[in-house]
C-alpha cells in the first residue's frame, strides 16, 4: 500500500444514473501537471483495486476532483459509485499522462476534444491560467449520447464563466461546444463527423483545421481515438509525446470499467 496515499472523500455528486463526480482531500506532497492522471481506487479485501483516473481538478486547487462513469458490474466502478462523504479512497503517489501542453508545438488555437468522462482532463486544463496565456482560443468540445450527460460539463463551464478570476480571463477565449448523438439538441452528431464536415467550426464561427495554428488534445471513446488521429495524420498533423512535441496528443487511460 506504500505506493498509495489514503484520502478522505469530501463530496459526491450523481449527475445521471451513469455518471458521477467526487472530491477528496489532497496530500500536500502530491504534485501533478494539469491534464495528467493517477491511479485511484479502493481497498478491497485488504488489497488495492485501482484504475487510471484523470484529475478533473487543477493543480492549484487544494482538493482533488474526479469524474467517473458507473459500470454496474465493473470491478472498481461498481463499488466506487457507492462512496459517500467521509469514506477513504486510495490515490497513487505518481501522476503521469500525455495531455500536457508541453507535449504540443506552440500554436494559436487549442482544440480539446472529448467524449463522455474523457472530459475530465480538460476540466483540469481549462482552469489553468497558463493555457490562456499560451493560446488565443481554446475550444472545448464534449460529445455525449444524451443531453443529461452534458450536465457536468455545463456546470463546470458556467462556474468558470462566473468565477471572479477566471470569468474575465476566459470570456473571449474559451468556446464550449457540447454535442449529442441520440436526442434533439442545438448541436447534433459525433465529434469526428462534425470536424470532418467542418460543421463544428461553422457552428462556432471559426475557420477550419489549420496545421499552422491548431493544436489538439483527445480523450474519449476508442472509436474517436482511432478515427480522429487517422484524419489528422492524413492532413500532416504529427502526434506528440514526452520526447517529441507534436500537433496533437492522445490519452487512452480513462475509466471505462
Amino acid at each position: 500500500m506504500s505506493a498509495f496515499q489514503k484520502e478522505t472523500v469530501l463530496s459526491v455528486r450523481h449527475w445521471t444514473d451513469s455518471l458521477f463526480s467526487f472530491t477528496a482531500t489532497r496530500d500536500p506532497g502530491f504534485r501533478f501537471l494539469n491534464g495528467q492522471f493517477a491511479m485511484i481506487g479502493l481497498e478491497v479485501e485488504g488489497k488495492p483495486l485501482m484504475r487510471a483516473y484523470s484529475m478533473a481538478s487543477a493543480n492549484h486547487e487544494e482538493a482533488l476532483e474526479f469524474f467517473s462513469i458507473k459500470v454496474q458490474d465493473g470491478p472498481l466502478t461498481s463499488r466506487l459509485q457507492k462512496i459517500r462523504e467521509g469514506d477513504i479512497i486510495l490515490v497513487g503517489r505518481k501522476a503521469t499522462g500525455t495531455l500536457i501542453t508541453g507535449n504540443l508545438i506552440p500554436g494559436k488555437r487549442l482544440l480539446l476534444l472529448s467524449t463522455g468522462t474523457g472530459l475530465a482532463p480538460f476540466a483540469s486544463l481549462i482552469k489553468d491560467p497558463d493555457v490562456y496565456e499560451n493560446y488565443e482560443t481554446i475550444v472545448l468540445a464534449h460529445g455525449c449520447r444524451q443531453v443529461s450527460e452534458l450536465a457536468y460539463g455545463e456546470h463546470l463551464v458556467n462556474g468558470l464563466r462566473n468565477h471572479e478570476f477566471f470569468g474575465p480571463l476566459i470570456r473571449d477565449k474559451l468556446v464550449y461546444y457540447p454535442t449529442v448523438t441520440r436526442e434533439p439538441f442545438k448541436n447534433r452528431g459525433r465529434i469526428t463527423d462534425l470536424i470532418a464536415s467542418n460543421q463544428l467550426f461553422d457552428d462556432i464561427g471559426q475557420s477550419g483545421l489549420d496545421i499552422e495554428t491548431d493544436r489538439i488534445m483527445l480523450c474519449g471513446s476508442p472509436a474517436m481515438l482511432e478515427e480522429l488521429p487517422a484524419m489528422f495524420a492524413a492532413r500532416g498533423f504529427v502526434e506528440g509525446n514526452h520526447s517529441q512535441p507534436g500537433h496533437f496528443v492522445i490519452e487512452k487511460a480513462f475509466v471505462e470499467r
